[in-house]
């Protein structure tokens, strides 16, 4: 319902036509190289794959397409994920159907745009701490899975998989792991 209305009120711009629009984030690719767009936006949390995920695999697979990350969940962490995985602007979904209609004529003509809220609490919270590793292990972790479990599944061993967590543990100040998963998810970095 969301994503029909966020295509309702861009296409009453005179300027941008929605061309496609797919529920999942493992369609996104597909669509974007069945029907030539300009601009992908994205949310996300997207079933299939993070909107994310999709963001980074449209930088490789149709590397001159934009890409408008937009989403409810404003946070730092994600802002710094989506920017890594190639996206051109990052806007949370309560912003004014003009100031995305806005971004999207932005980022066509080459400009990045980023939420000022969002970017201010980016700057200040800084960098993850979190390895790609570490991230994938505290992340493979959050289903309750053992050391033996995770290890076997990520193709590591025990020991290696305790390192990750332990580490991980300590990068986010927390007392055990789900308490690691809780604070990496609510600051986006997992």
């Amino acid at each position: 319902m969301v994503r029909e209305a966020l295509a309702a009120l861009l296409g009453l711009e005179d300027d941008i036509e929605v061309v496609e629009q797919v529920a999942r984030g493992d369609e996104v690719v597909a669509a974007a190289l069945r029907t030539p767009v300009d601009v992908a936006l994205l949310d996300i949390e997207m079933p299939g794959m993070t909107g994310l995920d999709a963001a980074g695999l449209l930088r490789r697979q149709v590397p001159g397409l934009k890409v408008v990350i937009l989403t409810t969940f404003g946070r730092p962490g994600y802002l710094r994920r989506a920017m890594e995985s190639g996206a051109d602007a990052f806007l949370v979904k309560d912003a004014p159907a003009a100031q995305l209609a806005d971004a999207v004529r932005r980022v066509l003509r080459g400009e990045r745009v980023i939420d000022p809220m969002l970017a201010a609490a980016a700057l200040a919270e800084g960098a993850n701490p979190l390895t790609d590793r570490e991230r994938a292990v505290l992340s493979a972790s959050a289903d309750g899975s053992t050391n033996a479990e995770l290890a076997k599944a990520l193709h590591l061993s025990p020991g290696t998989v305790r390192n990750y967590l332990s580490t991980a543990i300590q990068k986010t100040g927390a007392r055990n792991r789900a308490e690691a998963v809780r604070i990496a998810r609510d600051k986006g970095w997992l």
